[in-house]
């Protein structure tokens, strides 16, 4: 039992560690805090009496001791992992017995009650490096479009070779430290939450968390004609600037501003679908027998 807490307890402060120093997974250290939020809002719903999950626990325990056991027995002297993708191994064996110990305790009714809080914690695990890599040439290459029809309307002279924009007195690359994924990540995260909190309908979460996926590419084209811009029309030097260097929360904010808008127009749309479906209702009933 000691060896199995030693097994997490170095991975989780590895984690911790790992994460303060991270520009893409600082969010990590505040996922917990923000599960344990969720779970405190649903303190009210939470039943008396919850009979407890053995089938689901014996579940999650036995597929969490399979992957931590075949990792540590069969693969670690094969794979040299990253640092990345070992936590990634080490989070997702945590999850799974953690989630098959608060299936056996905390109860059916409890756990159906706290799923989103409960499911949330996988975003306690780093992206496979593979993954990373693919999200990043995807945004990347999404980037340079939209940064692409920008400079387009916007009339400034350009070529344009892959990633590469060659612009009056400058050239700009789309590198991968260019992609905004820490920021998209971060805004996928917010429209969970956000999407939990304030929409009822499936549909309507769906919709709104999808809508992030071509806010954060129109974003960061937009950071990179913003950028381009200032290179030309005030100098070459603009591309070491703060705005470059520093202005992802800048940016990340404008991109909050149609987020909002769509969480309001959605929750409009719910509030309306609700009020007529009793009228639909009255007028059903009051229609005279033919």
């Amino acid at each position: 039992m000691l060896g199995l807490a030693l097994c997490f307890v170095v991975p989780l402060w590895g984690l911790i560690r790992f994460a303060a120093g991270s520009e893409l997974y600082s969010y990590i250290l505040l996922i917990p805090f923000i599960s344990l939020y969720l779970v405190w809002l649903n303190r009210q719903k939470l039943p008396p009496v919850s009979r407890p999950c053995r089938g689901i626990a014996a579940g999650f325990l036995t597929v969490g001791t399979i992957v931590l056991a075949a990792y540590w027995l069969g693969f670690r002297s094969r794979l040299k992992l990253i640092e990345d993708d070992y936590l990634a191994v080490m989070m997702i064996s945590f999850l799974l017995l953690f989630f098959g110990v608060c299936a056996f305790f905390i109860g059916r009714d409890s756990l159906r009650t706290n799923i989103f809080a409960l499911g949330f914690l996988v975003f306690l695990v780093p992206i496979p490096t593979a993954a990373v890599q693919w999200i990043d040439a995807l945004l990347q290459a999404g980037s340079a479009t939209v940064a692409h029809c920008f400079f387009t309307l916007s009339g400034t002279p350009f070529l344009r070779s892959g990633l590469f924009f060659k612009l009056p007195g400058i050239t700009i690359e789309i590198g991968p430290e260019c992609s905004g994924i820490h920021s998209s990540l971060v805004l996928f995260i917010t429209s969970l939450v956000a999407g939990y909190l304030f929409l009822r309908t499936p549909g309507r979460r769906t919709v709104f968390v999808l809508a992030v996926i071509p806010l954060a590419v129109l974003r960061n084209g937009f950071r990179v004609f913003t950028i381009g811009e200032l290179c030309v029309h005030i100098g070459p030097e603009m591309i070491n600037s703060p705005i470059h260097r520093r202005g992802g929360p800048l940016f990340f904010v404008l991109s909050l501003i149609p987020l909002l808008l769509l969480l309001v127009l959605l929750q409009r749309s719910e509030r309306a679908n609700v009020k007529s479906k009793p009228e639909t209702g009255e007028l059903r009933n009051s229609a005279p027998p033919e």
